[in-house]
Parts: C-alpha cells; sequence; structure tokens
C-alpha cells in the first residue's frame, strides 16, 4: 500500500515545509471548523494519564500535541518537515519537537505508553511499516490511536464528499493556503485511503491487538485503536 501516491519521505517534507505557516489556518478552512471537533475526539480517545509518555507523531506544528499535555503526560511532537517543526517551537514553546522519519525513529523499543497519530499516517511512505514502527515503539499493553480521513458510510454522502475533494477542495486551497497543490495531493491521497475495515485488518496484520474504529463526521474521519 502506498498512500503517499509514491512520493518519497524528502518530497513529502518539502511539501508541508511549503505549507507550514499557514497550515492550521487552511486546515480550519477545509474542514469547516470540524477539525476542533476531530482533535477533541483524539485526546477523548487517547485518553492521557499522568506520569504517561506520548508519541504525537506527524504532529505538524503541534496543534495536535498540545491538548494531550493537560492531564501530565509528557508528549513527545514529531515530525518529518522541519518548516513544520519550526513553526511548532514558536506556538508551542513548552513542546519539545523532534524532527524524524516515521519509518525510522529514534526512539527506543518499548519507550512510549500511548501513541498517536493524526491525519498523517496516510503520508509516509509505507503504511504497514509505519504502523509496525508505531508498535516497536510501544510498551507492551500500550495503546495506539489513529486519526485519519477515511470512508463516508452513506454512499450519496460519499458521492458528494467525492465530488467535494475533487471540484471544489481544490479552489478553496488556492484562496486559504500558500500551496494549493499540496491541496490536490491531499484529496487524491484520501481518494486511494483504504476504508475503515481495510485499515484494521492492516494494523492486525503487523501486531496491534484489540482493534476497532469509531466513525465520525459519517465517515469522513475514522478514529482507530488498538493495544500493542
Amino acid at each position: 500500500m502506498r498512500a503517499s501516491l509514491d512520493r518519497q519521505p524528502d518530497e513529502v517534507a518539502e511539501m508541508f515545509d511549503g505549507v507550514a505557516r499557514r497550515y492550521d489556518n487552511a486546515n480550519d478552512w477545509l474542514s469547516m471548523g470540524q477539525d476542533r471537533f476531530w482533535r477533541r475526539q483524539v485526546v477523548r480517545a487517547v485518553d492521557p494519564r499522568p506520569g504517561e509518555l506520548i508519541l504525537d507523531l506527524a504532529a505538524g506544528t503541534g496543534t495536535s500535541s498540545e491538548p494531550l499535555t493537560g492531564w501530565g503526560a509528557t508528549v513527545v511532537p514529531t515530525d518529518l518537515s522541519f518548516g513544520m517543526v519550526d513553526i511548532g517551537k514558536v506556538r508551542q514553546p513548552r513542546l519539545a519537537f523532534v524532527n524524524a522519519n516515521g519509518l525510522q525513529l529514534p526512539y527506543a523499543d518499548g519507550a512510549f505508553d500511548t501513541v498517536t497519530i493524526s491525519f498523517g499516517l496516510r503520508n509516509m511512505e509505507n503504511t504497514r511499516g509505519a504502523l509496525t514502527e508505531l508498535r516497536r515503539v510501544t510498551k507492551r499493553g500500550g495503546r495506539i490511536v489513529i486519526c485519519e480521513f477515511s470512508t463516508p458510510t452513506s454512499v450519496q454522502f460519499r458521492r458528494l464528499y467525492n465530488l467535494y475533494l475533487v471540484k471544489f477542495l481544490p479552489r478553496i486551497a488556492k484562496l486559504a493556503s500558500s500551496n494549493p497543490l499540496a491541496y490536490r495531493y491531499l484529496s487524491q491521497s484520501i481518494l486511494a485511503w483504504p476504508t475503515q475495515r481495510g485499515l484494521a485488518d492492516l494494523m492486525r496484520e503487523v501486531g496491534w491487538q484489540n482493534v476497532d474504529w469509531k466513525n465520525l463526521t459519517g465517515g469522513i474521519v475514522a478514529l482507530h485503536r488498538g493495544t500493542a
């Protein structure tokens, strides 16, 4: 599975470097504010606890990481893009950002109580490899939470959503983003991404257990969970 549409890690990093400064605002526009709801659901699913160490992979500017720190957990935001990390360090100075490739994480086996990734697994060059690497750095019995675009459950809604991705999202991106081509890639990568069950099956294949998912906004987004 190559959901990154054959882009290499350096190409993906360069693309996100180019949109880093306006990335969070553009996401708010393009999701019509739903991204805030999705991120609240991620915090609830992660259920951060005092003393836990949490890896937030593909953390971008730290928008997904900061809410996880309010319950006494320590969060390590990690991202491939230097541009995202640089902006994150300015906006979230309390967080210790790490620049790293999700397929070769600089962390010891079983280092984290929980690992999470929001809207980033789809951009990995090798989805199976990323899921395997996340499992490697998770403690036995530890948790994974994946928030990713998925497949609307209603056929009629799916048709409208696909039309939005192909026709309207690129047009809105021209107004909201400094790099509209990056959001054309966004549309393509969402359409190429597996269904909820497809991702769950892949998680199980690489060793994640107790895998399930919860649909958000009619299946536009799905939260997948599992244990190591």
